[in-house]
């Protein structure tokens, strides 16, 4: 696993895009990777993760002998880009041997609802998008807390769940619960307009917009820190050798600024 890790460093494969491959969130992978063997990965993912980096299946000690060249960077990008699985057609493969019954009847269901909504010709459109968002929410519920409670108010307004049943932080959920029924207390009444909440739709809009100018700057700052570093230290490219070295270094030019 730690030729994995420093494969993927030498490759420039973020986490999020990683992630983003194998149709998980950015946690998962940080779970995955913190894992002894990838024969511990579920096996769905870990034949995705071989066919990007061109290994096959049965064959994992190749990752030892994996040589980055130009040519094979830019392979396991096009494949990367094409995201190949899902463009192919192909079925995508569920390793459930390892859910329990409950577990495992949920997954089929959610399953086919998903495959029902995207096969109605007549939203298909529409319901793509919300099952595009649905993806969103669940790949980003280890970061935001609060996505839980959104479902849980849902399945109870709906009637799948009694109001009084709680199964996080009570006062979290309870507090959340009543904030979001006013909200939708006040949407559904027409107590809002677009006009009344221009100024508050800003502020959002520019929060967003500060996270991800944020998130931009420190990329481009490692970026900088990396290309720096290569070049005091006299090399061209990342490698299993140098990488400890380089990132001596990166810290050692950031020290430099403090």
């Amino acid at each position: 696993m730690k030729r994995l890790n420093e494969l993927l460093q030498e490759l420039g494969i973020s986490k999020v895009r990683l992630a983003k491959y194998l149709g998980v969130s950015r946690q998962m992978v940080y779970n995955y990777l913190e894992l002894d063997d990838i024969n511990k990965w579920p096996k769905e993912k870990k034949i995705l993760l071989l066919q990007l980096l061109d290994i096959d299946e049965g064959d994992d000690e190749t990752l030892e002998s994996i040589n980055v060249t130009t040519d094979y960077l830019m392979s396991v990008e096009n494949r990367l880009n094409q995201n190949s699985r899902v463009d192919s057609g192909s079925e995508t493969y569920l390793d459930i041997k390892n859910l329990n019954k409950e577990s495992q009847a949920l997954l089929g269901s959610i399953v086919n609802i998903l495959k029902e909504k995207l096969s109605d010709e007549k939203k298909a459109t529409e319901n793509y998008h919300i099952l595009t968002y649905l993806y969103h929410m669940l790949q980003s519920m280890d970061n935001v807390p609060e996505i839980k409670y959104i479902f849980g108010y849902m399945s109870k307004t709906t009637g799948f769940t009694k109001v009084d049943e709680f199964k996080f932080n009570e006062d979290k959920q309870f507090i959340f619960e009543g904030i979001l029924y006013t909200a939708l207390n006040l949407y559904n009444n027409g107590g809002a307009s677009r006009s009344k909440l221009a100024q508050s739709h800003l502020h959002w809009e520019q929060e967003i917009a500060k996270k991800n100018e944020e998130k931009l700057g420190r990329t481009q700052q490692l970026n900088t820190l990396k290309i720096q570093a290569l070049k005091e230290l006299g090399y061209t490219k990342i490698t299993n050798e140098n990488a400890n070295e380089l990132i001596d270094k990166i810290a050692e030019i950031e020290s430099r600024k403090v």
